[in-house]
Protein backbone atom coordinates (compact mmCIF):
# COMPACT_ATOMS: atom_id res chain seq x y z
CA UNK A 1 0.00 0.00 0.00
CA UNK A 2 0.94 3.33 -0.76
CA UNK A 3 0.93 6.61 1.45
CA UNK A 4 -0.64 9.89 0.35
CA UNK A 5 0.35 12.96 2.12
CA UNK A 6 -0.02 16.44 1.26
CA UNK A 7 2.61 19.21 1.49
CA UNK A 8 1.76 22.53 2.08
CA UNK A 9 4.22 25.91 1.84
CA UNK A 10 1.97 28.05 3.70
CA UNK A 11 1.79 30.61 1.23
CA UNK A 12 0.12 33.90 2.43
CA UNK A 13 -0.52 37.65 1.47
CA UNK A 14 -2.99 39.89 1.14
CA UNK A 15 -3.74 39.90 -2.54
CA UNK A 16 -6.95 39.46 -4.71
CA UNK A 17 -8.34 35.56 -4.66
CA UNK A 18 -6.08 34.40 -1.65
CA UNK A 19 -8.23 32.88 1.41
CA UNK A 20 -5.16 33.50 3.59
CA UNK A 21 -3.93 36.86 3.61
CA UNK A 22 -2.50 36.59 7.03
CA UNK A 23 0.55 34.38 8.76
CA UNK A 24 -2.84 33.76 11.20
CA UNK A 25 -4.71 32.60 8.23
CA UNK A 26 -2.60 29.88 7.19
CA UNK A 27 -1.82 28.95 10.56
CA UNK A 28 -4.83 28.04 11.37
CA UNK A 29 -5.72 26.85 7.92
CA UNK A 30 -2.86 24.24 7.79
CA UNK A 31 -4.48 22.85 11.09
CA UNK A 32 -8.07 22.68 9.85
CA UNK A 33 -6.55 21.08 6.68
CA UNK A 34 -4.95 18.46 8.42
CA UNK A 35 -8.30 17.50 10.32
CA UNK A 36 -9.75 17.23 6.89
CA UNK A 37 -7.27 15.45 5.36
CA UNK A 38 -7.36 12.92 8.20
CA UNK A 39 -11.23 12.41 7.95
CA UNK A 40 -11.01 11.79 4.48
CA UNK A 41 -8.67 9.05 4.93
CA UNK A 42 -5.20 11.00 3.24
CA UNK A 43 -2.07 9.68 5.29
CA UNK A 44 0.15 12.71 6.02
CA UNK A 45 0.43 16.39 6.42
CA UNK A 46 3.55 17.75 5.97
CA UNK A 47 4.64 21.58 5.58
CA UNK A 48 7.72 23.26 3.99
CA UNK A 49 9.61 25.68 5.92
CA UNK A 50 11.18 28.64 4.78
CA UNK A 51 12.79 31.61 6.20
CA UNK A 52 12.13 35.09 5.32
CA UNK A 53 9.11 34.71 2.88
CA UNK A 54 5.68 34.72 3.65
CA UNK A 55 5.40 31.55 4.17
CA UNK A 56 5.37 28.70 6.90
CA UNK A 57 8.63 29.28 9.29
CA UNK A 58 7.91 27.94 12.51
CA UNK A 59 7.09 24.58 12.50
CA UNK A 60 7.11 22.80 15.80
CA UNK A 61 4.51 24.45 17.49
CA UNK A 62 2.35 24.27 14.11
CA UNK A 63 2.96 20.82 14.27
CA UNK A 64 1.77 20.32 18.04
CA UNK A 65 -0.98 21.77 17.15
CA UNK A 66 -1.51 19.37 14.75
CA UNK A 67 -1.07 16.88 16.83
CA UNK A 68 -3.59 18.17 19.29
CA UNK A 69 -6.05 18.18 16.73
CA UNK A 70 -5.61 14.69 15.11
CA UNK A 71 -5.57 11.09 15.84
CA UNK A 72 -3.77 9.02 12.84
CA UNK A 73 -2.81 11.11 10.46
CA UNK A 74 1.38 11.44 10.00
CA UNK A 75 2.87 15.44 10.49
CA UNK A 76 5.96 15.88 9.10
CA UNK A 77 8.21 18.41 7.13
CA UNK A 78 9.49 18.65 3.92
CA UNK A 79 11.94 20.15 4.79
CA UNK A 80 13.40 22.08 7.62
CA UNK A 81 16.76 23.81 6.33
CA UNK A 82 18.87 22.63 8.95
CA UNK A 83 21.38 25.60 8.81
CA UNK A 84 18.70 28.02 10.42
CA UNK A 85 18.31 25.61 13.62
CA UNK A 86 19.96 24.94 17.06
CA UNK A 87 20.27 21.41 16.59
CA UNK A 88 19.83 20.72 20.73
CA UNK A 89 16.99 23.09 21.06
CA UNK A 90 15.26 21.33 18.09
CA UNK A 91 15.67 17.96 19.86
CA UNK A 92 13.60 19.11 22.91
CA UNK A 93 10.88 21.04 20.27
CA UNK A 94 10.92 17.69 18.32
CA UNK A 95 10.48 15.29 21.15
CA UNK A 96 7.56 17.71 22.39
CA UNK A 97 5.63 17.68 19.41
CA UNK A 98 6.07 13.98 19.03
CA UNK A 99 4.67 13.51 22.53
CA UNK A 100 1.63 15.38 21.92
CA UNK A 101 0.81 13.79 19.02
CA UNK A 102 1.06 10.07 20.43
CA UNK A 103 4.63 9.56 18.19
CA UNK A 104 3.15 10.76 15.01
CA UNK A 105 5.98 12.82 13.60
CA UNK A 106 8.10 12.41 10.13
CA UNK A 107 10.50 15.04 10.20
CA UNK A 108 12.39 15.99 6.80
CA UNK A 109 15.31 18.38 7.45
CA UNK A 110 18.27 18.71 4.58
CA UNK A 111 20.06 21.67 3.60
CA UNK A 112 17.03 23.52 2.25
CA UNK A 113 16.95 25.53 -0.79
CA UNK A 114 17.84 29.11 -2.38
CA UNK A 115 16.34 31.50 -0.28
CA UNK A 116 15.35 34.85 -0.47
CA UNK A 117 17.65 36.15 2.49
CA UNK A 118 21.29 36.29 0.96
CA UNK A 119 23.35 33.69 3.79
CA UNK A 120 20.13 33.82 6.10
CA UNK A 121 21.58 31.75 8.44
CA UNK A 122 24.50 33.88 9.50
CA UNK A 123 21.61 35.94 10.62
CA UNK A 124 20.12 33.05 12.93
CA UNK A 125 23.80 33.03 14.64
CA UNK A 126 25.23 30.16 12.17
CA UNK A 127 28.03 30.25 9.78
CA UNK A 128 30.27 27.25 7.98
CA UNK A 129 33.76 27.04 9.89
CA UNK A 130 36.42 28.00 7.83
CA UNK A 131 36.78 25.49 4.96
CA UNK A 132 33.07 24.47 5.23
CA UNK A 133 30.51 24.87 2.98
CA UNK A 134 26.28 26.13 4.27
CA UNK A 135 25.97 22.32 3.37
CA UNK A 136 28.57 20.84 5.32
CA UNK A 137 27.16 23.21 7.89
CA UNK A 138 23.51 21.70 7.87
CA UNK A 139 25.07 17.91 7.81
CA UNK A 140 27.42 18.86 11.05
CA UNK A 141 23.81 20.35 12.62
CA UNK A 142 21.81 17.10 11.67
CA UNK A 143 24.26 15.32 13.12
CA UNK A 144 24.18 16.81 16.64
CA UNK A 145 20.35 16.56 16.46
CA UNK A 146 20.37 12.83 15.55
CA UNK A 147 23.13 12.33 18.49
CA UNK A 148 20.49 14.28 21.10
CA UNK A 149 17.40 12.74 20.39
CA UNK A 150 19.10 9.52 20.90
CA UNK A 151 19.61 10.39 24.17
CA UNK A 152 23.28 11.03 23.94
CA UNK A 153 24.88 13.17 26.60
CA UNK A 154 25.41 16.60 25.27
CA UNK A 155 26.03 19.09 29.05
CA UNK A 156 28.06 18.04 31.46
CA UNK A 157 25.96 17.55 34.97
CA UNK A 158 26.37 20.12 37.88
CA UNK A 159 27.85 17.71 40.23
CA UNK A 160 26.33 19.45 42.93
CA UNK A 161 22.50 19.93 41.85
CA UNK A 162 23.06 15.90 40.26
CA UNK A 163 25.34 14.36 42.45
CA UNK A 164 27.48 13.16 39.18
CA UNK A 165 30.05 14.09 36.90
CA UNK A 166 28.52 12.75 33.94
CA UNK A 167 26.93 14.22 30.72
CA UNK A 168 23.14 14.66 30.56
CA UNK A 169 20.60 14.39 27.52
CA UNK A 170 18.38 16.63 26.34
CA UNK A 171 14.37 16.32 27.64
CA UNK A 172 12.35 14.82 26.82
CA UNK A 173 12.90 11.72 24.67
CA UNK A 174 10.62 10.33 22.16
CA UNK A 175 11.06 6.96 21.75
CA UNK A 176 11.63 6.01 18.48
CA UNK A 177 12.08 9.17 16.40
CA UNK A 178 15.30 8.66 15.31
CA UNK A 179 13.80 6.06 13.27
CA UNK A 180 11.28 8.79 11.28
CA UNK A 181 14.00 11.35 10.47
CA UNK A 182 14.11 12.30 6.40
CA UNK A 183 16.70 14.02 4.85
CA UNK A 184 15.59 16.10 1.50
CA UNK A 185 17.93 15.02 -1.46
CA UNK A 186 18.65 16.56 -4.54
CA UNK A 187 20.88 14.44 -6.35
CA UNK A 188 21.60 10.58 -6.45
CA UNK A 189 24.99 10.57 -4.60
CA UNK A 190 23.58 12.60 -1.50
CA UNK A 191 20.91 9.73 -1.50
CA UNK A 192 23.46 7.47 -0.97
CA UNK A 193 24.67 9.91 1.89
CA UNK A 194 21.37 9.56 3.59
CA UNK A 195 21.63 5.33 3.63
CA UNK A 196 24.29 5.89 5.21
CA UNK A 197 23.26 7.63 8.18
CA UNK A 198 20.39 6.02 8.01
CA UNK A 199 17.51 8.46 7.25
CA UNK A 200 14.42 7.82 5.45
CA UNK A 201 14.91 9.86 1.82
CA UNK A 202 12.65 12.69 1.18
CA UNK A 203 12.64 13.43 -3.11
CA UNK A 204 10.67 16.08 -4.22
CA UNK A 205 9.57 18.09 -7.95
CA UNK A 206 13.21 18.94 -8.41
CA UNK A 207 16.56 17.68 -8.66
CA UNK A 208 19.46 19.27 -8.97
CA UNK A 209 21.07 17.50 -11.57
CA UNK A 210 20.07 16.42 -14.99
CA UNK A 211 21.22 13.59 -17.32
CA UNK A 212 18.89 13.96 -19.94
CA UNK A 213 16.52 11.44 -18.92
CA UNK A 214 13.08 11.99 -18.07
CA UNK A 215 12.63 13.46 -14.60
CA UNK A 216 10.93 10.41 -13.00
CA UNK A 217 13.44 7.75 -14.52
CA UNK A 218 16.08 9.73 -13.03
CA UNK A 219 14.34 9.90 -9.52
CA UNK A 220 13.78 6.40 -9.69
CA UNK A 221 17.74 5.72 -10.19
CA UNK A 222 18.27 8.25 -7.44
CA UNK A 223 15.79 5.96 -5.21
CA UNK A 224 17.17 2.72 -6.43
CA UNK A 225 20.62 3.98 -5.57
CA UNK A 226 19.68 5.21 -2.36
CA UNK A 227 17.99 1.53 -1.58
CA UNK A 228 21.28 -0.17 -2.47
CA UNK A 229 23.67 1.65 -0.43
CA UNK A 230 21.04 1.31 2.68
CA UNK A 231 21.36 -2.27 2.22
CA UNK A 232 25.64 -1.95 1.82
CA UNK A 233 25.27 -0.02 5.54
CA UNK A 234 23.68 -2.86 6.69
CA UNK A 235 20.65 -1.37 8.61
CA UNK A 236 18.18 -3.71 10.00
CA UNK A 237 14.70 -1.62 9.58
CA UNK A 238 13.01 -1.41 6.25
CA UNK A 239 13.48 2.22 4.66
CA UNK A 240 10.96 5.01 3.50
CA UNK A 241 10.80 6.56 0.76
CA UNK A 242 8.28 9.65 -0.25
CA UNK A 243 8.07 11.86 -3.67
CA UNK A 244 6.40 14.77 -3.60
CA UNK A 245 3.96 15.25 -7.15
CA UNK A 246 1.86 18.38 -8.19
CA UNK A 247 -1.58 16.33 -8.65
CA UNK A 248 -4.56 18.67 -9.56
CA UNK A 249 -7.67 16.85 -10.91
CA UNK A 250 -10.28 18.54 -12.66
CA UNK A 251 -13.53 17.84 -11.15
CA UNK A 252 -15.11 20.44 -10.87
CA UNK A 253 -16.00 24.58 -12.12
CA UNK A 254 -13.63 25.84 -9.63
CA UNK A 255 -10.42 23.56 -10.21
CA UNK A 256 -11.36 23.98 -14.04
CA UNK A 257 -10.84 27.90 -13.80
CA UNK A 258 -7.70 27.84 -12.00
CA UNK A 259 -6.02 24.96 -13.50
CA UNK A 260 -8.01 24.11 -16.42
CA UNK A 261 -5.35 26.37 -18.81
CA UNK A 262 -2.04 24.96 -17.22
CA UNK A 263 -2.70 21.38 -17.75
CA UNK A 264 -1.02 21.28 -21.29
CA UNK A 265 1.86 24.14 -19.94
CA UNK A 266 2.66 21.89 -17.28
CA UNK A 267 2.46 18.79 -18.31
CA UNK A 268 6.37 18.30 -19.03
CA UNK A 269 9.59 18.14 -17.28
CA UNK A 270 11.69 21.93 -17.09
CA UNK A 271 15.53 22.22 -17.13
CA UNK A 272 17.09 24.97 -15.91
CA UNK A 273 19.25 26.22 -13.46
CA UNK A 274 17.99 27.22 -9.91
CA UNK A 275 21.64 26.87 -7.48
CA UNK A 276 25.10 26.78 -9.39
CA UNK A 277 26.31 26.37 -13.09
CA UNK A 278 24.52 22.71 -13.50
CA UNK A 279 21.21 22.33 -14.95
CA UNK A 280 18.43 21.06 -12.07
CA UNK A 281 15.52 19.38 -14.02
CA UNK A 282 11.71 19.80 -12.48
CA UNK A 283 9.06 17.29 -12.49
CA UNK A 284 6.10 17.48 -14.59
CA UNK A 285 2.80 18.61 -12.76
CA UNK A 286 -0.48 15.61 -13.59
CA UNK A 287 -3.29 18.06 -14.44
CA UNK A 288 -6.52 17.11 -15.64
CA UNK A 289 -9.47 14.78 -15.80
CA UNK A 290 -9.18 12.12 -12.76
CA UNK A 291 -9.09 8.97 -15.13
CA UNK A 292 -6.23 10.71 -17.44
CA UNK A 293 -4.14 11.69 -14.18
CA UNK A 294 -4.24 8.13 -12.96
CA UNK A 295 -3.05 6.54 -16.14
CA UNK A 296 -0.41 9.09 -16.24
CA UNK A 297 0.80 8.46 -12.72
CA UNK A 298 0.57 4.49 -13.46
CA UNK A 299 3.80 5.43 -15.48
CA UNK A 300 5.78 7.55 -13.15
CA UNK A 301 8.72 4.75 -12.37
CA UNK A 302 9.56 7.21 -9.33
CA UNK A 303 6.04 6.82 -7.90
CA UNK A 304 5.84 3.70 -8.73
CA UNK A 305 9.20 3.19 -6.42
CA UNK A 306 8.18 5.21 -3.45
CA UNK A 307 6.16 4.00 -0.70
CA UNK A 308 4.37 7.69 0.26
CA UNK A 309 3.43 10.70 -2.02
CA UNK A 310 3.18 14.20 -0.76
CA UNK A 311 0.84 16.28 -2.83
CA UNK A 312 1.72 19.90 -3.12
CA UNK A 313 -1.15 21.52 -2.17
CA UNK A 314 -2.34 25.52 -3.66
CA UNK A 315 -3.29 26.39 0.16
CA UNK A 316 -3.93 30.06 -0.72
CA UNK A 317 -7.12 28.71 -1.97
CA UNK A 318 -8.32 27.66 1.42
CA UNK A 319 -9.43 24.76 3.28
CA UNK A 320 -12.49 23.38 1.36
CA UNK A 321 -10.69 23.77 -1.94
CA UNK A 322 -8.02 21.33 -0.61
CA UNK A 323 -9.94 18.89 0.76
CA UNK A 324 -12.12 18.56 -1.87
CA UNK A 325 -8.36 17.91 -4.15
CA UNK A 326 -7.12 15.49 -2.13
CA UNK A 327 -10.39 13.70 -1.80
CA UNK A 328 -10.41 13.68 -5.52
CA UNK A 329 -6.51 12.37 -4.82
CA UNK A 330 -7.27 9.91 -2.49
CA UNK A 331 -9.81 8.17 -5.14
CA UNK A 332 -7.01 8.23 -8.24
CA UNK A 333 -4.96 6.42 -5.26
CA UNK A 334 -7.44 3.92 -4.75
CA UNK A 335 -8.37 3.22 -8.03
CA UNK A 336 -4.40 2.45 -8.58
CA UNK A 337 -4.60 0.28 -5.93
CA UNK A 338 -2.47 3.08 -2.83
Amino acid sequence: MKRIGFLSFGHWQDVGGSRTRTAGDVLTQTIDLAVAAEEIGIAGAYIRVHHFARQLASPFPLLAAMGARTKTIELGTGVIDMRYENPLYMAEEAAAADLISGGRLQLGVSRGSPETALRGYESFGYAPAEGETDADLARSHAAVFLQAIQGAGVAPANPQMTGTTGYLPILPQSPGLRDRIWWGSGTRATAEWVAEQGMNLQSSTLLVEDTGVPFDQLQAEQIDRYRQAWKRAGWEREPRVSVSRSILPIVDDESRHYFGLRAQADSHDQVGLIDGPNPARFGRSYIGEPEKIAEELAQDAAVASADTVLVTVPNQLGVDFNARLLAGVHAIGAELGW
